[in-house]
């Protein structure tokens, strides 16, 4: 998966939790969605993860993934290669 896949990827998982977090709000007891929503958000943990190890850190405030501390400069910001061509 290329960068613009994964992040492409990410938005959608974000989206799907989001939803889902929503749904919750109004049906806390739906088994089903709570299911879901573990699952979205452990893939989602996970997308992030693999892309800041590979492109660099999407988020700040001490969440993001720093062992590669260039990545802050020395990379475009994730919105600056979404362009399409």
């Amino acid at each position: 998966m290329n960068q613009h896949e994964c992040l492409e990827a990410i938005r959608k998982l974000q989206f799907y939790s989001l939803e889902l977090n929503l749904y919750l709000d109004n049906f806390p007891n739906c088994k089903n969605a709570t299911d879901d929503y573990k699952l979205i958000s452990s893939k989602l943990r996970k997308l992030i993860w693999d892309y800041e190890q590979e492109y660099g850190p999407l988020t700040n405030f001490g969440t993001a993934y720093i062992q590669n501390p260039e990545a802050w400069i020395d990379t475009p910001w994730p919105w600056e290669n979404n362009k399409e061509d």
